[in-house]
C-alpha cells in the first residue's frame, strides 16, 4: 500500500516501490512494506522511495534522490543515498 497526504507532489519519473524479494529465500519471495508520503511532501523528478519509507511531513526529497530509510518531515535530503542537507522553515499556516 501507498499512502499520499494531502497537497504532497510526486513527480515525473518518480518510482514509490513498495515491494521487494527476500534474496536468502530461493524462490525469491515477494516482501510488502507501505510506503507513506505525508502531507506537503515532494518526491521530486526520478526520485525512488524503497519499501517501508515514511516521507516525513513537508520533507523533500530532491531528483534523482534515493530514500531506502525513513526521512524527517520538514528535512530536505539528495543523493543516493539520500541525506539530509538541510531543514525546511515552516509556515504557520501549514499548521492550521
Amino acid at each position: 500500500m501507498i499512502f499520499i497526504g494531502d497537497f504532497a507532489v510526486v513527480s515525473q519519473g518518480a518510482h514509490l516501490c513498495a515491494g521487494s524479494h527476500d534474496i536468502e529465500d530461493e524462490n525469491f519471495q515477494l516482501i510488502t512494506r507501505p510506503i507513506n508520503i505525508g502531507p506537503r511532501a515532494w518526491v521530486a523528478a526520478e526520485a525512488f522511495v524503497g519499501p517501508g519509507v515514511t516521507v516525513g511531513a513537508s520533507a523533500v526529497l530532491g531528483a534523482r534522490g534515493v530514500a531506502f530509510k525513513d526521512l524527517d518531515g520538514y528535512g530536505v535530503y539528495v543523493g543516493n543515498p539520500a541525506k539530509k542537507i538541510k531543514s525546511r522553515v515552516k509556515n504557520m499556516e501549514e499548521e492550521s
